[in-house]
């Protein structure tokens, strides 16, 4: 697998967090970031009790449908790396 970064500031701090000794390598800082963020969704999960389904049913129920919430689709550079 290979995983692209697309910005300066991500890349300076996976490497911050190698130099700091806490992780070994990109694969442990990618891990535990996955394992904060699941925990962070469950609990807001938890304390709302809201799921992505009420989120769509609200904005179908908006008297505002023809405002377009379309992002424009723009391609970020891509840049190697060498960690």
């Amino acid at each position: 697998m290979t995983i692209e970064i697309h910005t300066p500031e991500l890349e300076a701090l996976i490497q911050e967090r190698m130099n700091s000794g806490l992780f070994q390598n990109v694969e442990e800082v990618l891990i535990q970031a996955l394992k904060s963020t699941n925990s962070t969704v469950v609990a807001a999960h938890a304390m709302t009790g809201r799921t992505g389904a009420d989120l769509v049913r609200a904005m179908m129920a908006s008297p505002y449908k023809e405002i377009d919430l379309e992002m424009p689709s723009v391609r970020m550079p891509i840049r190697d790396i060498t960690l």
